[in-house]
């Protein structure tokens, strides 16, 4: 069986390799476009470039959340720390650079998604490929979320064997990547020791905070910090993004935001009060499911390569529960509507006009996370985890 396994994840990753190989290869050699006024050649990997660029613009000193459009299309929003640890990249030729920071993305969720209990081979080939088509989306668009999805559930991984300090440290560098990964700490909750869990929380916020610190003054990372907060603050009020608050914006012209948020927060929590089920093996999988959709679906910023996150909420929260009719459904919608909504197998203009405008890619994983809610409320038949 352990023979079995080591060859299943050798397969993984040299699939995996190859993909993360051609789309990074595919991003560096594409045609640039002009950016307008200053015409920077606007790349197919612009993320990756705002992300290289902040090493830079933190050693030199300057102000990494105001706009640098002689080198970037677009504002870096990440932490100081971020900008930091993206020196062994930053200092490499785009081409290498890209290519590790893809598979740094790529691999830490196929590891994670390895951890997921499974009943069968065949049940995590399907999630592995369920989550791939997202995990695409997003590598092509040089993001983050992927590392993101993967660091949540490893930290779950790690709750799961009793090292809480290494759950923290997940949980904190997500916080550091994306503040969303703040919700992931409610994990702790299921697991003994949840104070040893929240001290070194903060033990590793504290280092992380003061991290840039080898590279700028006391005083500049005091300012960085409080201009990442005055960005954050405005950052909020300007989009609705690929979220329920869009989706209700775009149907129904629904523009309580915080009020959306704040229904979404409430049902959050709600299913906390279920203290006798925390040691349930499928209650704590579910939470950890409903954790990485949440996050993206109440995420006024959620654009499509957010949703490798929930893809492998989705995921989970599918191939871990015996099948029916109602799931299969939904799995198929969020094929179809989420997964395959950017592709080229529907018209741009259905693209364009349709599917954006109207929050199409959200509505699948929005049923989803109802269906969620739903099954918190009812017992699991799991042997395989118990």
């Amino acid at each position: 069986m352990n023979k079995w396994i080591k060859q299943e994840k050798l397969i993984y990753g040299l699939i995996l390799g190859l993909v993360v190989i051609v789309i990074s290869l595919i991003q560096v050699s594409a045609h640039t476009d002009a950016y307008e006024p200053t015409g920077y050649n606007h790349t197919k990997y612009n993320n990756y470039v705002i992300f290289r660029n902040s090493f830079f613009h933190l050693i030199d000193n300057k102000d990494l959340y105001t706009a640098h459009r002689d080198v970037q299309f677009d504002l870096y929003k990440y932490s100081p720390t971020f900008a930091l640890a993206m020196a062994p990249m930053a200092v490499l030729p785009d081409w290498l650079g890209l290519m590790v920071w893809n598979a740094l993305n790529a691999f830490v969720l196929l590891f994670a998604l390895m951890k997921i209990p499974m009943h069968n081979s065949k049940a995590r080939w399907l999630m592995m490929g369920f989550v791939l088509l997202e995990l695409v989306t997003s590598i092509q668009n040089a993001q983050s979320n992927a590392l993101i999805a993967g660091l949540i559930i490893w930290a779950w991984h790690f709750l799961e064997k009793g090292k809480n300090g290494w759950a923290a440290l997940m949980i904190v560098l997500t916080v550091y990547i994306k503040i969303f990964g703040v919700f992931a700490f409610v994990l702790f909750l299921f697991y003994p020791n949840k104070w040893r869990s929240f001290l070194a929380s903060a033990w590793w916020s504290l280092i992380l905070l003061v991290l840039p610190l080898i590279a700028v003054s006391l005083e500049q990372l005091t300012f960085l910090y409080q201009s990442w907060w005055h960005l954050l603050q405005n950052d909020h009020s300007i989009s609705y993004g690929l979220s329920m608050a869009g989706w209700l914006h775009s149907w129904f012209g629904f523009e309580g935001k915080t009020l959306i948020i704040a229904i979404g927060l409430v049902l959050f929590v709600l299913p906390l009060i279920q203290v006798k089920r925390y040691t349930e093996p499928f209650f704590k999988l579910l939470y950890l499911s409903m954790v990485l959709v949440w996050i993206v679906i109440f995420n006024h910023k959620a654009e499509s390569p957010t949703f490798v996150i929930a893809a492998s909420g989705v995921a989970i929260w599918y191939f871990v529960q015996e099948k029916n009719k109602v799931n299969m459904i939904l799995m198929i919608l969020a094929l179809f509507f989420t997964l395959l909504a950017p592709t080229d197998i529907y018209p741009r203009a259905w693209r364009n006009e349709f599917f954006t405008p109207y929050v199409i890619k959200a509505l699948p994983i929005i049923a989803i996370w109802v269906k969620m809610n739903f099954d918190y409320w009812k017992d699991a038949k799991l042997p395989f985890l118990r």
